[in-house]
């Protein structure tokens, strides 16, 4: 038994989360009702029904960028966890490497407040 590959649970694991996975969706489209009337098949948002094509519709470029600083600063985030658990650890040169780490970090928000990336008044 000690022979065995130690990533072999994991595989084991993963092939019986995908084999429950391809089995739940084969039973809920083989049991699942099939009544598709014209109302289920509409666009839904929100509670609104739908007005003009979508290919009319343009989002502002505004929408975007949020997205992409909410992505950038979650990630930025998620680099303090590990240097939190581990600070006494490191020492106080960690301290100062951090810090300087998040005034770059507010040097780039204040940027984007700056430009008005996050105003959606206009």
């Amino acid at each position: 038994m000690s022979d065995l590959n130690p990533y072999l649970g994991i595989l084991l694991l993963t092939v019986a989360s995908g084999g429950f996975l391809v089995t739940m969706v084969l039973l809920s489209s083989w049991l699942g009702p099939k009544n598709a009337t014209k109302t289920k098949q509409m666009p839904w948002e929100c509670g609104a029904i739908p007005v003009g094509s979508v290919k009319d519709q343009r989002f502002n470029v505004r929408f975007y960028l949020v997205a992409m600083l909410f992505i950038l600063f979650d990630i930025e985030i998620i680099f303090m966890y590990p240097w939190a658990v581990v600070l006494e650890e490191l020492g106080t040169f960690a301290l100062v490497q951090m810090l300087s780490f998040m005034a770059v970090l507010v040097v780039g928000f204040a940027y984007v407040w700056r430009k008005g990336v996050l105003n959606w008044n206009d």
